[in-house]
Formats: structure tokens, sequence, C-alpha cells
């Protein structure tokens, strides 16, 4: 079978699936995860038996849904950890939900970063980003699109009032 860039043959039925590694947290972090996104739910959790190598009765791996978005975790032990160079973009219809997120993902041990990051508890990354902070990134007026952008660059957590004042400010409005 010969296959072209851009295409993709009909017999193929994959999907993508985030797999995530954690050191002995992932149940944990399925139950944190399904109690703050709606339309979530945890699947199979496989336990360690007798044979090891973990403590029986201990969880190896498990299956969670997020929003409807399926995930695979796995309990690998501390060789790995979580970094920036990955990250979870959760787009906000509005302050309350960017609000919710923010709050939410940092409880318990949480880090904040800048524009709009953080690290939950676990160590894994998100981005929680109001979708009016795209809309005006691509404000017509380049003098609104970049003092949104200037706004943005001092926050930690996004707020959609300071984004619009600066755009605003910056027309003369």
């Amino acid at each position: 079978m010969t296959i072209t860039s851009g295409s993709t043959p009909s017999s193929i039925t994959s999907s993508i699936t985030p797999c995530l590694w954690f050191d002995d947290q992932l149940e944990e972090a399925a139950h944190f995860y399904t109690a703050l996104f709606p339309n979530s739910s945890i699947g199979h959790l496989s336990r360690y038996g007798e044979a090891g190598p973990g403590e029986p009765g201990t969880v190896m791996a498990g299956e969670f849904t997020l929003d409807g978005m399926a995930f695979r975790a796995i309990n690998g032990g501390p060789m790995f950890r979580f970094t920036e160079a990955v990250s979870f973009a959760i787009s906000c219809t509005d302050q309350a939900e960017v609000d919710h997120y923010w709050d939410g993902l940092l409880a318990d041990g949480g880090e904040e970063s800048m524009c709009g990051w953080l690290k939950d508890r676990f160590g894994l990354s998100w981005q929680v980003v109001p979708t009016r902070l795209f809309e005006l990134l691509s404000d017509p007026d380049p003098a609104r699109a970049q003092a949104a952008q200037a706004a943005m660059l001092q926050m930690r957590r996004i707020v959609v009032a300071d984004l619009e004042a600066a755009a605003d400010v910056a027309s003369g409005s």
C-alpha cells in the first residue's frame, strides 16, 4: 500500500488519544479532573495483582474522559515528569469560566505562570484562555490588537475586562 502526503487509506481507523505518565497519582488525578470538567467520567482502571510490579490493588493504568475527550494514563513511576513542552488549552467563553478552571486547577498545590498558563498539583501544564483574547488579538485595528497583547503579557490569570480596557484606551474609546 502506498500512502501519499495528504491521503489516508480507507482501511485505517485509528484515533489519537493523549496518554499521561504519572508517578503513582493516576487515580487521584482522574478523580480531580473529572470533578472539574463537565461531561467527564472515569473509565476502566487496571490494578496491579500479586505479580506486581506495583503494590497489589494500586492502579497501574486507566482511561478517563474530560469534557468528551478521551485520555489514557499510567502510573509509570518517577522517571519522567510533565513539562511545559506539552500542555492542554482550555478555550473559555467568559471570565466566569476562566476563573472556574484557573481556581480549580490551582487547588491544592498548583502553580501560576504567565499569560494564562499554570501547572496543576500533578505538574501538568494548562492554558486557560478566554476566546475573547483571540478576538482582540485579531482586531482589525492594529493598535487595539497590540494593546491587548501587551496587557496579556503582563497577566498571570487572563482578565477579559483588563484586555478590553487596554484595547479601548489604545483606540481612544
